[in-house]
Parts: structure tokens; sequence; C-alpha cells
């Protein structure tokens, strides 16, 4: 008998994908995949479970179907769709979670769990490291959205690690994750016509792709490789860094910049208008940045990203197509400003 996995978060586009993929592994039985609402995409051969992870019924489904690995995806920053709300999310992160870990505490055959978190935890401050390692406390931990759920999130999976030290567990801190699909609160941050920035800073991000995520995942739930361990927490993002000027220069889209004070009710008024995670949190990533070390992932995880940072930059902004200004245009329209300043302006 090969393995049985289940896989949380199986209606968003990213959850889809790792469910058709794992399927191809050859010591993988079964699939078991889980919403609170159909996928509109197909799922392959996996077994799909209509059931909320929110409630306990999950208990049920890991016990009825003999589950030995899960796989949680179901940890995200927007809602699916135009459905839900802010409040939902975060009872799906937290609440959710604290089920599903419940529920894998209860059932015996449960031996694998891999968690889908975010470089978030370590929130964003002006005197952070230059780059944040596994083991690098935040200087101030998160005070709401996504981040503070993901700090949560990671709580309770530390908690289910020492109840059941049987159990191998493997915390993935992705980097924003970019891509046609993406649906993460930086992806619909770059689809806006025109980028609110903070004056006076130009933060460093990271970048994961897509297909690297799908990748990282099916390492992490599988079987480690010789020379390699699957288990711990690592960081996971690809080579090199953008800054935020640069990424609206390659969107084609214009910036305008607010002072810090004033931010607050700009998030307030892009919440309204349907960016649901313009948090506090967000506001200072798009102010001081966040850069992780990936030594780990490399080295123990055994992972090589196939896209860089600028890579899955550049292949999600192909899917959103031209912005307001051509990047070209505007790239040659920064060049002859910088050139008519006088000599030492434009170094500063």
């Amino acid at each position: 008998m090969g393995k049985v996995v289940l896989v949380t978060g199986v209606a968003r586009q990213l959850g889809g994908r790792f469910v058709r993929r794992v399927q191809r592994e050859p010591d993988v039985d079964r699939v078991i995949a889980v919403d609170a609402v159909p996928p509109a995409h197909h799922l392959g051969g996996a077994d799909f479970v209509r059931a909320d992870i929110r409630h306990p019924r999950i208990a049920r489904v890991l016990a009825e179907h003999g589950v030995d690995t899960v796989v949680h995806m179901d940890v995200n920053g927007t809602p699916l769709g135009k459905r839900g709300s802010r409040a939902t999310v975060k009872e799906t992160n937290v609440i959710g979670t604290m089920q599903l870990l419940g529920a894998c505490q209860k059932t015996p055959s449960v031996k694998r769990l891999v968690v889908k978190s975010s470089s978030n935890v370590y929130g964003s401050a002006p005197r952070d490291p230059a780059i944040f390692t596994e083991t690098t406390p935040p200087k101030s931990l998160p005070s709401g959205g996504f981040a503070k759920d993901v700090v949560e999130v990671e709580g309770y999976v530390r908690g289910f690690a020492r109840r059941r030290p049987d159990v191998a567990v493997c915390v993935l801190r992705f980097a924003n994750i970019l891509g046609p699909c993406a649906d993460s609160p930086l992806a619909e941050y770059f689809a806006l016509p025109v980028l609110p920035t903070v004056l006076g800073f130009d933060p460093r991000l990271q970048f994961v792709h897509e297909d690297d995520v799908i990748e990282v995942l099916r390492i992490a739930a599988g079987e480690p490789r010789r020379g390699t361990l699957n288990s711990g927490t690592f960081n996971v993002a690809g080579d090199g860094v953008l800054l935020l000027s640069q990424a609206a220069r390659r969107l084609g889209r214009p910036t305008l910049p607010f002072f810090l004070p004033t931010v607050t009710w700009v998030g307030s008024a892009l919440r309204s208008v349907g960016v649901t995670d313009f948090s506090p949190e967000q506001i200072r990533l798009l102010t001081h940045g966040r850069v992780v070390r990936t030594t780990q992932m490399r080295e123990t995880l055994g992972f090589d990203p196939r896209y860089t940072t600028a890579g899955a930059f550049e292949d999600y902004a192909r899917s959103r197509g031209p912005g307001l200004l051509p990047p070209e245009t505007l790239a040659r329209t920064v060049d002859r400003i910088a050139a008519a300043l006088p000599a030492g302006r434009g170094q500063k």
C-alpha cells in the first residue's frame, strides 16, 4: 500500500495544481482533496471531500481514509474569489489550522505534516537585520492581517510537534508567491493601476514562483532524498531581490507616493474597493521590505528554485498585460530625468 495524502485548500488554483502533481508520485496510493467549496478546476484522480477544516468533522475524514501525510495549504492572505471576507480568511487560517492539528493529533496513522506558511512571520521593521534566517526572532511581532495569522498558525504547529514527536513536521515559509494564477496580497497590490508607495522608502522584496511552490511542497511531502532532511522550518524564495521601484517600472505601473502617516488612510480606501489585506503589516512590508536567507532550503531540504525573484516577477508581469505606462517608455523617461539632474543629485 502506498501513501494516503490529504491536501487542504484545493479549491484554489495552487491547491488544485499540487493535488494533480502529487498523484504522479510513485509512492502515493490515494489523494484526499479537502475544501469547504467544490473546486472549479479538475483534481485528476483525487477523491474530493467537501469539508470545512474549521469544523470537527475533519477528524472523521482523516480517520476514515487512513491518512498518513497531511499537506495544509489552506493558509492564505486573500479570500477565495469574491465570496469571502478578511474575517472568513482569518477564521480558516487560525481556527481551521487549530481544528486540523487537533484532528491530526487524534489520528495515529498521521506520520507527516507539511504546512504552507509565510515569511510574513518575521514582520517588517526599521531595525530589521538585512537578511532573516529561520532562527532570527522578529524585532516586533505582527499586529494584524495575514502576518499575524501565520504567527498564530506556526505557534499551533509547534505545539502539535511537541505533542506528537513521532510526526515529521515541515514548515515552509514562502516569500511572496507570484505567477499567472497568484492570489496573494502582494499580487493584488501589483494588480492596481497605480501603486501607492511610502514617500522616501524603496523596500527590497523577494518572490517565489508558483511552479517552485508546487515542487518544494512535493519534496516536503515525500521521503527525503539521501543527504537531505525535510523536517523543520525552511525559508523558500527565489534568488535575488527587487526594489519596489524596479517592480513598478517592469509592470509599467505609475507610483503615487504618500507620507507615512497618511498611508493608513490609503489602506482603508483600498480595502473598500476590494484589496482585502492592505493591513498595517502589509504597509510595513511596502515601507521596510524583507529579505530571507535560503541556505537551509538548498543544503538541508535539497531544493533549488527554477525561478529567481526577478524571473518569478517577470512571469507574473507577463500574465497581467501592459500597465498604464509601457515599461520601455517609463525606463527611458526615468533615465532622462536622472541624466538631467545636476551631478550627485540622483545618487541620494
